[in-house]
């Protein structure tokens, strides 16, 4: 949508953009906007409504080329959280008419709302920045490129514009992660994947990456890694990314985020049918996320706290060399898994990466992020991701990062009666249940056996959240600022998590 955007005061503001609430006349600050009065003038024709996201246009005779008149709906009910939908609504409008250097005034009409400057800025730039993400990279000689503008926002409210700079560097993680899902199977191999993350800590002091590959991964006993992938030519591995901060208080133990980053699945021997496999390189959207996350926290959020990343990256794939269906795995923690299903693999790799979490890192808390189970789109639709998590602390700042940032969640349940459901005739558990009924569940149940399960008698549950984005990490069409693609389910949600710390 944009070549690029910024927060910078260079040059003549183009566009000026002002809020209007719905039956109301302007305050004093916006009036003055309005000297030779053809922003009154348009707001007299009835496309001027004031509705929630609605934009008329003024051309005034002086200083601006035009004014858009942003509806703020009814002045009672508009709430920070409404500027989300304002700032899609001018993204796209700003696109159209090609501005290149905005003014953005707010002032008046937040100041009778007692709206917080900072976070609406904040709002405000992310969702411009989201709205304004671009992957071209895979276009070739067939395609004419499209003409955009490099954008230039600015603001007098110095709050609102600091705000707008936060934004736009949220953005930047949440569309690191979109470029990341949207890069195809082919190029977006573990290894790629591995080599994005060293180019995020390139130059960078507070982070730094390992990779366990190879004859590592037996040392480490990292047998899902081993089994999910040995089918490809391309070789799985576990991603590891620290952020440090210069000063780190002493025992501050770290928080630990974990990304599914399955390159591609075609369900292995239980191979995918009906064109199931379309899409399914967007199996690595959990990794993809945290990636995002981290470039957030390293650049914006900058807590005074360790963060670990873990990427379990493989790819599903099918030869002579695939695991199958009735192979049992020894895994880190002694777990063993019947493998009823090569199709839920994710779980596997996940499992190792919750292994080597609780083992060599000695968190305070695990969050993971994966694609996990359709059963979760079923359940919940599109407007919430799923998650489980039993630690009181933990859920409510989950819950509370949620709401706040925009990525919803819904919890759904831990119980024994789900534990048992993953029992195995022959090993301890099965990766799979032979019953449909509670499909997500299932997977987060399996999961647990490498977290905290079975608690011994007076033990509290380890604090660790799993999150199953499957019917959240991608859009069929757009919406708000989202075009159809990825949408970096996440991102947003682990950074205001970690920024509440």
């Amino acid at each position: 949508m944009f070549d690029s955007i910024r927060i910078g005061s260079r040059g003549n503001v183009d566009t000026l953009v002002i809020g209007m609430f719905s039956g109301q006349k302007f305050d004093r600050a916006t009036g003055s906007r309005d000297p030779d009065g053809s922003v009154k003038l348009a707001c007299a024709r009835p496309d001027c409504t004031g509705e929630l996201g609605s934009i008329a246009e003024a051309y005034p005779k002086h200083e601006f080329e035009r004014v858009l008149v942003v509806g703020l709906g009814a002045k009672e009910s508009f709430t920070v959280e409404a500027v989300r939908i304002v700032a899609a609504a001018v993204a796209r409008r700003l696109a159209a008419v090609k501005a290149a250097n905005v003014e953005v005034d707010f002032t008046g009409p937040f100041k009778s709302k007692r709206i917080d400057a900072a976070r609406a800025g904040s709002l405000f730039g992310e969702t411009v920045g989201i709205a304004g993400w671009v992957c071209d990279q895979f276009r070739g000689k067939a395609t004419t490129p499209p003409t955009r503008t490099r954008l230039q926002l600015r603001s007098n409210d110095d709050a609102f514009a600091r705000g707008m700079k936060r934004g736009l560097g949220i953005a930047e993680g949440v569309n690191l992660a979109r470029t990341l899902s949207q890069s195809p199977p082919n190029i977006a191999t573990p290894a790629w994947m591995a080599a994005q993350a060293k180019a995020l800590a390139r130059g960078r002091s507070t982070l730094s990456v390992s990779v366990i590959q190879g004859k590592r991964l037996e040392e480490e006993r990292l047998e899902g890694l081993i089994n999910v992938g040995k089918a490809s030519e391309n070789a799985p591995c576990l991603i590891r990314i620290e952020y440090r901060p210069a000063r780190v208080a002493r025992g501050a133990k770290p928080a630990v985020l974990i990304g599914k980053t399955m390159t591609y699945d075609s369900g292995g021997l239980s191979l995918k049918i009906n064109n199931g496999m379309k899409g399914m390189k967007r199996d690595k959207d959990g990794g993809c996320a945290v990636i995002g996350a981290m470039h957030v926290i390293a650049n914006v959020i900058k807590p005074d706290r360790p963060v670990i990343a873990l990427l379990a990256a493989a790819e599903n794939s099918i030869s002579d060399e695939a695991y199958r269906p009735d192979d049992v795995i020894t895994f880190r923690n002694g777990v063993t898994v019947e493998v009823t299903n090569t199709d839920a693999e994710g779980r596997l790799v996940l499992a190792d990466a919750l292994c080597w979490a609780l083992d060599k890192e000695k968190p305070e808390f695990i969050v993971d992020l994966a694609t996990l189970t359709g059963g979760v789109v079923i359940a919940l639709g599109k407007p919430f991701a799923g998650f489980w998590c039993e630690d009181d602390d933990l859920r409510d700042r989950i819950q509370k990062a949620a709401d706040t940032s925009g990525d919803r969640v819904w919890r759904l349940p831990h119980d024994e009666e789900y534990q048992k459901m993953m029992k195995s005739p022959v090993a301890d558990i099965v990766n799979s249940a032979p019953v449909r009924e509670a499909h997500p569940i299932q997977g987060a149940a399996f999961l647990r056996y490498f977290v905290d399960y079975p608690l011994k008698n007076g033990d509290k549950p380890f604090p660790w959240c799993h999150i199953d984005i499957a019917g959240v990490h991608a859009l069929e069409s757009d919406k708000g600022p989202y075009i159809a693609g990825p949408t970096g389910f996440g991102v947003r949600l682990l950074a205001e998590l970690l920024d509440r710390d």
